[in-house]
């Protein structure tokens, strides 16, 4: 198991279901995609649209991708 991260900060969460340990697939308020207060993620750093996270739960660290305010540039 990994240490956290030194940039792990509970002031800068997000709520991206962990890929490692799915601990989100029981959850009701999570399946309702709503803001659970046990399963957020710290949200470590950001570049663009690309996010960097640790799991509290597990410790895994991991990417997602939000694709948020991107679009498709059509000539």
């Amino acid at each position: 198991m990994l240490p956290l991260d030194p940039q792990a900060d509970p002031g800068r969460r997000a709520w991206i279901p962990c890929p490692h340990c799915r601990d989100t697939h029981t959850c009701h308020t999570c399946q309702q995609q709503q803001t659970c207060p046990t399963h957020w993620r710290y949200l470590l750093t950001n570049t663009g649209t690309l996010l960097h996270l640790q799991c509290p739960t597990c410790t895994n660290v991991y990417t997602h991708e939000t694709h948020f305010h991107t679009t498709t540039h059509h000539p």
